[in-house]
């Protein structure tokens, strides 16, 4: 068995406890990206729900229901949202804004916006 010297004992004093400070340094930057990621998933899941709620409005609109009544659904939908309508041509068009529900987005006043159109008419 080898003795170790005071240098190299010296050297390994030294070096003890790197790991726990590069840990502790790295958690952080982890526990960011994990929220981040999270808040991504969160307003992509309202972006959907906010696409499926125009698109219902859209074809409401289309069959002839006034506007208060596509509201209605979009209201059901996604709480909060608002609910502008437009005509081009032969089409009906829904856009859907609402601001982010319980996340970072909303504190620095991100707006989300879903469109979609129909055919006038019913058909």
């Amino acid at each position: 068995m080898r003795c170790r010297s005071a240098a190299e004992r010296s050297a390994a004093g030294r070096e003890r406890g790197s790991v726990t400070a590069e840990f502790a340094a790295a958690v952080p930057a982890v526990i960011l990206l994990l929220a981040c990621s999270l808040v991504c998933v969160q307003l992509a899941g309202q972006q959907v729900l906010m696409q499926d709620a125009a698109a219902d409005a859209a074809r409401s609109l289309g069959r002839g229901d006034p506007t208060t009544a596509a509201a209605a659904l979009v209201g059901r939908a996604v709480p909060g949202a608002r609910l502008a309508a437009a005509t081009a041509g032969d089409l009906v068009c829904a856009t859907v804004t609402a601001t982010p529900r319980g996340s970072i987005a909303a504190l620095l006043g991100a707006t989300l916006r879903a469109r979609s159109c129909a055919l006038a008419g019913g058909l």
